[in-house]
């Protein structure tokens, strides 16, 4: 299905203005003004955020996309059916879908439509300013699903930084350098998160991955190593206690001082495939033509963040691959884009349906 030529243009022109996370402030500035001039109460809320409301009513759907990339700069174009650029996936054109859907008013429904900032960052800061806000009655958060599936479940994440230092030794002193202590500390934290790995499905198994490492840093003085390493964790566990395991092993590196201190944490999340928000997906996705797929994704988004502060229902939708997300050849079936926009605006006409 082919996009109107306006909801292209939008979805264009947002990958056109790079936003790499901490960073995004030209492209808020441009996309508050497209909501303007399409009938939004549009503005900057105090984290930094693109907020566009449109409609009145008694029912609230809140739609989420987070408009910061990751680095990388990819030319923008278009190739046949495609737009390439940074974040056209990921996840700019979830949220210009989620724009283009909103902008066709629906009776007794008000639509809120957030760009958040820094979901590509630790700091989250955009949508842990919005779930300080009161629930909405439906939330969907704007992320690659493909336009006929929509994702229930995220794994969580944790992330650590390690830290080690002591006294400076002669390059020939017997025993490991610092940087072979801090591999064999990397090693017994590895190998105690592949306790339970052989669980059958992926989504269900604990990942740890050493995500960074900085080591033989010395000033004459003091010789210090640095580790950054990451957990996916799934549904049933608790990342605090993963911190507090790590943190117990580096104990056992004898003289040399290390100091653990967790840079992000999110717990893993899901929820119901059979709630209203949910079955109107499916339904719309049928009026559309298709078979809707339930997806769990052992990555995270601010539906981490969200659903624990607002309960209500929730899912992750938006065109793209996912399999493009951070990738150098990003890109997204136009046909796609036009797709999820009829689903959104299906899903939108039946929130009318229910009064809270």
């Amino acid at each position: 299905m082919k996009p109107s030529e306006a909801d292209l243009a939008l979805v264009r022109g947002l990958v056109e203005i790079p936003s790499v996370s901490r960073r995004e402030g030209e492209a808020v500035e441009w996309l508050v003004a497209r909501m303007a001039e399409r009938g939004f109460r549009a503005s900057v809320d105090d984290a930094g955020n693109a907020v566009g409301e449109i409609g009145e009513g008694t029912v609230h759907v809140v739609l989420l996309g987070h408009i910061d990339t990751v680095p990388g700069e990819i030319p923008v174009r278009i190739e046949g059916d495609e737009l390439v650029g940074r974040g056209a996936v990921d996840a700019k054109g979830p949220l210009a879908a989620f724009v283009a859907a909103a902008t066709q008013r629906v009776a007794g429904v008000r639509v809120t439509v957030i760009g958040a900032v820094e979901e590509e960052s630790p700091t989250s800061a955009g949508a842990r300013h919005r779930a300080t806000q009161p629930a909405p009655d439906w939330c969907v958060i704007g992320e690659p699903s493909g336009w006929d599936a929509v994702t229930i479940a995220y794994k969580g994440r944790l992330t650590l930084d390690v830290a080690l230092s002591r006294e400076a030794r002669h390059g020939a002193s017997p025993g490991p350098t610092v940087a072979e202590e801090a591999l064999a500390l990397w090693e017994r934290v590895r190998d105690s998160a592949s306790v339970g790995a052989t669980v059958a499905r992926s989504f269900e198994r604990l990942d740890c991955r050493l995500e960074g490492i900085d080591a033989g840093i010395g000033d004459g003085l003091v010789e210090r190593a640095r580790l950054r390493i990451g957990y996916r964790v799934p549904p049933g566990m608790d990342p605090g206690e993963l911190a507090v395991a790590a943190a117990r092993l580096a104990e056992q590196n004898g003289g040399t001082r290390i100091v653990v201190t967790t840079q992000g944490r999110e717990d893993p999340v899901r929820t119901q495939r059979t709630s209203p928000l949910a079955r109107a997906f499916a339904r719309a996705i049928a009026g559309s033509g298709g078979q809707t797929t339930f997806k769990e994704k052992s990555g995270t988004s601010d539906m981490n963040i969200l659903f624990p502060a607002w309960g209500c229902p929730m899912v992750a939708y938006g065109p793209g691959d996912s399999r493009y997300d951070h990738t150098p050849i990003e890109r997204l079936s136009i046909a796609e884009f036009g797709r999820s926009i009829d689903v959104l605006k299906g899903v939108l006409s039946r929130a009318s349906d229910r009064i809270i």
